[in-house]
C-alpha cells in the first residue's frame, strides 16, 4: 500500500504541474516542485533532530517506569480488553502499558511525550511480528487510533484563536470534542471490521461506556467554565501531568531501588537509536507530501469540490474551511499556515474559520505518523492501515462541518 501510494504522490503531482503548464501557461510550477522537494528534504533533517532531544529524554524516563514496575502494572489491569482488542499481543505485555500511556499523553495533547511513547510501543508490539516487514494486526490498529487524533484538550487551536482577536477562544471546545470523538470511532470500527474484531464483547462495551461516561463528565465540567478560565485548566492540566509523570517514574524508581540514573541513560541510548533510523522514511514521506502540494493538485480538488457543491444547492460556506482539512494529513505546519490564513481572511469567528478551527482540531498528519510510527520498525507494507486512518480524517472532517453547523449554523 505505501509503495503505491507513494508512486501515486509523484504521479499525480506530475499531472498536476502539467494541466497548470499546457493549460494555464504556468511554467514555474516546475521550478516550485523542485524547491518543495528540497525544502522537505531539509525539513526531514530538522524533524529529526528534534526527534532526537525529545525521544532521547523520554525514552530515558519511561526506561525507569519499566525498571520500577508501572509499566508492567498497567498492562496487566488492561489485559482484558487488550486481549479483545489485540488478541496476538499476551496478556501483560509490555507494549500495552506503552500504548496506554501513549494514549493518555495524546488525550491530554502532551504531543512531546506521546510520540517517544508511541514508538517505544511500536517497538515492543515488532518483537511480536513473524514478518518484520508487514504491520501486524495490533501495530494497525495502534496506528490507527493515533492517527485519528486523540486529543481532549486542544490548547493550541485555543492559543491560535486567542491571537487572532477571538473573544472567546475555547468557543470551539466542545465541537472539536464531538469531531474528535467520531473519528477516533470510525477508527476503531475501521479496523474491527477488517480485522474481524467482537466489539460486542461485554469488557469492551464496558469499556467504551466508561470513556463515554468520562467524555461526557468532562464536556459538562467544560462547559460551565469561562472562556479564560477553560484555557487556564488546559494549561495547568498538560504541564502538571506531564510533570507529575516524570516525578512518579522517579519515585517509583527510587522506592524500588532502580538506579535511575543509570536506567535514564540506558533508555536514552534506545532513543538515539530509533531517532537515528527514522530519516530515510521521513525524507521519502515528505518529500512525495511536498511535490504534491506545489504542484497546484490540492487546489484542483478544493476548486471541484466548489463546483460538486455549487451544482448540488448545497451551503457553500465550509468549502472555504476545506484547506486546512485537504492538507493536515500531510502536514501539520501547512494546515496551521491555513487555518491563520482562514481566520485572517473571514475573520476569526467567522463559519469558515470556526470550521478550520475544528478540522485542525480533530484530525492528524496521517503520512507524518505513518512515516514516523512504521518507519521507526522497518515496516513498509502497512496493509490497510493507510485505508483505516484516512476513513478517519474523513469523518472527523464532516463531523467538524456537522457539529460546526449545529453549534454556529
Amino acid at each position: 500500500m505505501l509503495n503505491l501510494l507513494w508512486l501515486a504522490f509523484f504521479l499525480v503531482a506530475a499531472g498536476a504541474a502539467l494541466i497548470r503548464w499546457l493549460a494555464l501557461g504556468d511554467p514555474q510550477v516546475f521550478a516550485g516542485m523542485v524547491a518543495g522537494l528540497f525544502d522537505m528534504a531539509r525539513l526531514s533533517v530538522e524533524v529529526m533532530v528534534l526527534l532526537f532531544g525529545t525521544l532521547t529524554l523520554w525514552l530515558g524516563f519511561l526506561n525507569i517506569a519499566e525498571r520500577a514496575g508501572l509499566v508492567d502494572r498497567l498492562a496487566r489491569l488492561l489485559g482484558p480488553l487488550f486481549a479483545r482488542l489485540m488478541p496476538e499481543v499476551p496478556r501483560g505485555h509490555p507494549a500495552i502499558g506503552l500504548i496506554t500511556l501513549n494514549f493518555a499523553a495524546n488525550g491530554l495533547g502532551l504531543d512531546n511525550a506521546a510520540t517517544p511513547i508511541g514508538l517505544r510501543a511500536m517497538r515492543e508490539l515488532q518483537t511480536l511480528n513473524p514478518k518484520p516487514d508487514t504491520a501486524t494486526n495490533a501495530q494497525i490498529l495502534f496506528l490507527s487510533l493515533n492517527a485519528s487524533s486523540l486529543t481532549l484538550l486542544p490548547v493550541t487551536i485555543f492559543m491560535y484563536r486567542a491571537q487572532q482577536g477571538a473573544p472567546d477562544p475555547a468557543m470551539v471546545f466542545l465541537p472539536i470534542l464531538l469531531a474528535t470523538s467520531a473519528s477516533t470511532l470510525t477508527a476503531l470500527f475501521a479496523v474491527a471490521w477488517m480485522q474481524r474484531l467482537r466489539l460486542h464483547d461485554p469488557v469492551v462495551l464496558a469499556w467504551l461506556a466508561g470513556a463515554a461516561l468520562l467524555l461526557g463528565s468532562l464536556m459538562a465540567f467544560a462547559a460551565s467554565l469561562s472562556a479564560a478560565a477553560l484555557s487556564a485548566f488546559s494549561a495547568l492540566a498538560g504541564n502538571l501531568t506531564l510533570f507529575g509523570l516524570i516525578i512518579a517514574f522517579l519515585v517509583a524508581g527510587a522506592v524500588r531501588k532502580v538506579a535511575v540514573y543509570d536506567a535514564f541513560i540506558e533508555g536514552a541510548k534506545q532513543g538515539f537509536d530509533i531517532a537515528k533510523s527514522l530519516l530515510p522514511y521521513l525524507v521519502a514521506m515528505l518529500c512525495a507530501v511536498g511535490v504534491l502540494r506545489a504542484s497546484g493538485a490540492l487546489d484542483f480538488a478544493l476548486d471541484g469540490l466548489r463546483w460538486l457543491v455549487t451544482l448540488a444547492g448545497l451551503d457553500t460556506r465550509f468549502v472555504d474551511a476545506m484547506p486546512t482539512a485537504l492538507v493536515k494529513p500531510f502536514s501539520g505546519s501547512a494546515a496551521r499556515a491555513m487555518l491563520l490564513e482562514t481566520m485572517q481572511h473571514f475573520g476569526v469567528d467567522s463559519f469558515p474559520a470556526l470550521v478550520a478551527a475544528t478540522v485542525q482540531g480533530s484530525t492528524e498528519t496521517t503520512f507524518y505518523v505513518l512515516a514516523v510510527y512504521f518507519g521507526a520498525v522497518g515496516i513498509q507494507r502497512a496493509r490497510h492501515a493507510v485505508g483505516c486512518a484516512l476513513l478517519a480524517d474523513l469523518a472527523g472532517v464532516l463531523a467538524s462541518i456537522a457539529v460546526c453547523y449545529w453549534f454556529f449554523g
